[in-house]
């Protein structure tokens, strides 16, 4: 244990010494935004690419006015060490009328290693065009952020003696879901639901290339996240609730999540028998290619799991999972960049599979039916109704039934997008999503439902008003999982600086 103490503090030394050793010059920076929007929309939800991937600031409710304030602090100190803060209210004709601390947060930094403290919105840990795309398998900007203390190293390091040849980035991080009154709202009469809930992440991602010396890149790394600890209640018909079970939140069950182990008496006997809290994670990796004459063509994909058997391949390596290809042209007058993405997630490790895992012991283990971000105790995984993973597995929010759980989590889609700006001060972008349906393996869909949603936006930054953009979003869909609806969105903000130093 103590070598293992020296090499992660050996690890971090190392780290600490990856940038330059030049000073920094001291800085300090303060900015603000403010931002209104309007939406109004036909059907009984906004349209999917309105509210979609936009770390949960719309709900799915057909109309929305908000109003949005924030400010950043940012300043470099002497060395190498910088300290960050920033605080952002939403309003409005939403969520009850009530302000929103969409985030609140502090950081603080020491070469490459970062201490973040609080609610924060985060880009996908591997990277890919977000507003473009259609989203990720573990941890997308759709749900409003998870506050939590992260240690991470946010961006690329070079490892020492390899030339710049390897380089690599990773996060820890522990928080507490923010949405027991929504959970508690929501629930039918007869249906349960969590609070107290506490989150868990990590992630490590490597990349193998040097572009100064060749023109390629390839990463390759691990993520997952974890629901665990929390209180399950049964919401009774006359609106009461009652205390079924709670689960362990001391000290032990944050190291046994972090490792992960299996859960102890006083968990479910699913934990007992398999590992704590509800875990899921994905394995990713990209291949970045960089042409003459400034093409870019990038390859990425995520394989999804939820357990052993689909972590490591048992049942098949790219049965479950997304892939995604982006091509960037030449800077030009139309088109920025293009994308298409595959999504599959119905396999599931299958309906049913037997595997004899020990011959000396005639037992057999079921691997099968894994039931993707639903959970037996937790229900789903999922923030105030969003998705935390992928949008084109719509949340609780969209049930009519008001369960908190996935309606349809055996799916499939293709989508693409296209963005650029054909004229000076001008940007568009289009999306579009077409994703068949079969339900749960447990609760089936009755027959195969597909679901269409598109999305066209136009935004105007005047280079006249400086820290001016307005953005018009029309968006429709149609099919049977969420409906049909059409609508529009108006976007006006305002950003600068306050202070400079």
């Amino acid at each position: 244990m103590a070598k293992k103490l020296k090499k992660g503090l050996l690890l971090l030394g190392l780290c600490g010494w990856l940038v330059s050793p030049i000073e920094a010059q001291q800085d300090t920076l303060v900015t603000y935004r403010l931002e209104a929007m309007g939406m109004a929309s036909s059907g009984t939800y906004a349209p999917l690419w309105l509210t979609s991937n936009r770390h949960g600031v719309l709900d799915p409710a057909p109309n929305a006015a908000l109003l949005r304030a924030g400010a950043t602090y940012r300043q470099t100190l002497s060395r190498h060490w910088g300290v960050g803060a920033g605080l952002d209210l939403i309003g409005g004709a939403q969520d009850g009328g009530r302000f929103v601390v969409q985030q609140a947060y502090a950081d603080v930094s020491w070469r490459c290693l970062n201490l973040s403290l609080g609610s924060k919105e985060r880009n996908p840990f591997l990277e890919r065009p977000f507003e473009l795309g259609s989203g990720t398998l573990v941890e997308d900007g759709n749900a409003r952020p998870v506050p939590q203390a992260r240690i991470e190293i946010a961006d690329y390091v070079a490892v020492p003696g390899t030339k710049r040849w390897l380089a690599f980035k990773g996060y820890i991080a522990y928080g507490r879901f923010t949405d027991d009154r929504w959970q508690e709202d929501f629930a039918a009469p007869g249906s349960y639901y969590v609070q107290d809930v506490f989150y868990h992440g990590k992630g490590a991602l490597f990349r193998i290339g040097n572009r100064e010396v060749r023109p390629w890149e390839v990463e390759i790394g691990l993520q997952t996240a974890t629901q665990f600890g929390g209180k399950r209640y049964l919401k009774r018909t006359d609106g009461t609730s009652t205390l079924v079970h709670t689960m362990p939140s001391d000290l032990k069950t944050f190291l046994r999540v972090f490792l992960p182990l299996a859960g102890g008496s006083e968990t479910t006997d699913s934990d007992q028998l398999n590992v704590e809290g509800n875990v899921l994670g994905a394995w990713v990796g990209g291949f970045t290619y960089y042409f003459p004459k400034d093409w870019t063509l990038r390859l990425y994909a995520e394989h999804y799991f939820e357990d052993e058997s689909a972590m490591f391949f048992q049942y098949g390596m790219w049965r479950d999972g997304l892939l995604g290809v982006t091509l960037r042209p030449p800077k030009n007058r139309w088109v920025d960049e293009l994308l298409w993405e595959g999504l599959a997630m119905d396999f599931q490790s299958g309906p049913i599979q037997y595997e004899w895992f020990n011959a000396s012991f005639p037992g057999i283990q079921i691997s099968a039916c894994d039931n993707y971000y639903n959970h037996s105790y937790y229900g789903g995984w999922q923030q105030g109704g969003l998705s935390m993973g992928h949008p084109l597995l719509p949340g609780p929010a969209y049930n009519e039934s008001h369960k908190i759980r996935f309606r349809s989590n055996r799916m499939r889609a293709h989508h693409i997008g296209i963005s650029g700006s054909p004229f000076r001060d001008w940007q568009y972008r289009l999306k579009l999503s077409l994703t068949r349906h079969w339900g749960t393996y447990n609760e089936p869909l009755p027959e195969v439902t597909h679901q269409t949603s598109g999305l066209a936006e136009v935004t105007y930054r005047p280079g006249a008003w400086n820290g001016w953009t307005f953005s018009l979003a029309v968006a429709a869909d149609r099919g049977g999982l969420i409906g049909n609806s059409v609508g529009g969105l108006f976007t006006i903000r305002k950003e600068g600086v306050l202070w400079r130093k």
